[in-house]
């Protein structure tokens, strides 16, 4: 397949634009990028009009895999209602365990269908998927293996994280370490041995677990070979950041409460701060991650929908990128960098986010001239098509 008359955003050294250009593509992989004048191949030839292609956008932090809807605390927030007075009253991610311990697989995999479906409509052909709505062993399993689903059921490259450190459950009160001596460890080992698993993260907040505490898991996912990252600096800081970078960890997510000792320390690992500015917004906080100090360290950040029920009900990662530049003024180059790039690092692929010979030909081909159209538009999907593995989306 040869994509011909393309406005290209290869996304290397910044954009990368090249207009007039050709892409292609040969089985699942990109063979060649550069001005139609200088392509050599002949074959199947499609005429994109000038559109834009860019690589397959990456959504690199999702709790897309949960059941019911936590619509009522929405209107708890906007009487007045805090994040943690909601958790502390046994809502917030607690009355999603509830509604997901109740769900059999294939109501759960059906009600998550319909989130990922929503995505694959905005472009995304990678998507990471969380667990952390079971908190006991069999949910936790549960969740997994319908994210493993996912990705056999749709043309999208789906990464699993096991997020079992997320909050402690109401059987477990007061007992966080418990639970995660006799749940939490005890289901990352068994995901781990059915092959579910591909990171591990952990909510490092007061609400939450103590840095101590996410020691423990990162330590069990070590011995297990597999890569960490962590929700830190949310709602204070606790310095979670520091401690995930200390780990090597891939990432580092919100980070609102990130100090100059946390971004020295994820730009000595290389570990990427994800911004998610859809739970800024839908929280209505006022404390904004500090951008320029991660701009003058050299972090790389990415940019997610951070999808679940409560604190980010949204599946739109260009959404996102608008979020992140409205909100944050981060600029919209910055910005598809975090779904592309940045977002393919979080996730430690090595074969996509760019279009360049050898990467996965997963591409998004979008009614647009420019890239920062994708950031510009608000509560409107530019996207024409979409290319899985070679193969056009019918």
């Amino acid at each position: 397949m040869i994509l011909t008359n393309a406005t290209v955003a290869t996304m290397q050294d910044g954009y990368g634009l090249m207009e007039q250009a050709a892409v292609v593509l040969q089985d699942d992989r990109i063979t060649w990028v550069g001005p139609m004048g200088d392509l050599a191949d002949t074959g199947e030839q499609i005429d994109l009009g000038g559109r834009l292609v860019t690589p397959g956008l990456i959504d690199c932090h999702s709790h897309v895999v949960f059941a019911g809807t936590r619509a009522t605390e929405f209107e708890m927030r906007l009487q007045g209602a805090s994040y943690e007075e909601i958790a502390r009253s046994g809502g917030g991610i607690i009355s999603t365990v509830k509604a997901t311990r109740l769900a059999s697989e294939d109501d759960l995999l059906a009600q998550s269908l319909l989130r990922v479906d929503q995505m694959l409509a905005e472009g995304v052909t990678s998507l990471e998927i969380k667990s952390g709505y079971g908190l006991d062993v069999e949910t936790e399993l549960r969740m997994l293996r319908v994210a493993r689903k996912i990705g056999q059921l749709r043309p999208i490259r789906v990464v699993t994280t096991f997020l079992g450190a997320h909050a402690v459950p109401p059987e477990y009160r007061d007992r966080a370490d418990d639970y995660l001596t006799e749940q939490a460890i005890p289901a990352l080992r068994a995901a781990h041995a059915e092959g579910l698993v591909d990171a591990v993260d952990g909510f490092c907040e007061g609400i939450a677990f103590s840095p101590a505490q996410i020691e423990r898991v990162f330590a069990e996912a070590s011995a297990l070979g597999l890569p960490v990252k962590l929700h830190a600096e949310q709602l204070s800081n606790l310095h979670g950041a520091a401690l995930a970078a200390r780990h090597g960890a891939l990432s580092a997510d919100h980070l609102e409460y990130l100090d100059e000792d946390g971004a020295h320390a994820m730009a000595a690992a290389g570990t990427v701060a994800v911004i998610l500015p859809g739970a800024f917004y839908t929280l209505r906080e006022t404390k904004l991650p500090p951008i320029d100090l991660l701009r003058r360290h050299g972090v790389r950040m990415a940019v997610a929908t951070d999808c679940n029920p409560g604190t980010a009900p949204m599946t739109s990662p260009c959404l996102a990128m608008n979020m992140a530049c409205t909100l944050f003024r981060m600029t919209p180059a910055e910005a598809l960098l975090g779904t592309t790039v940045h977002a393919a690092a979080a996730l430690g692929l090595r074969d996509a986010g760019i279009i360049a010979p050898g990467m996965r030909a997963d591409l998004a081909i979008w009614h647009a001239r420019h890239p920062a159209e994708l950031s510009w538009r608000v509560g409107a999907t530019p996207l024409h098509s979409r290319i899985f593995g070679g193969k056009l989306d019918a």
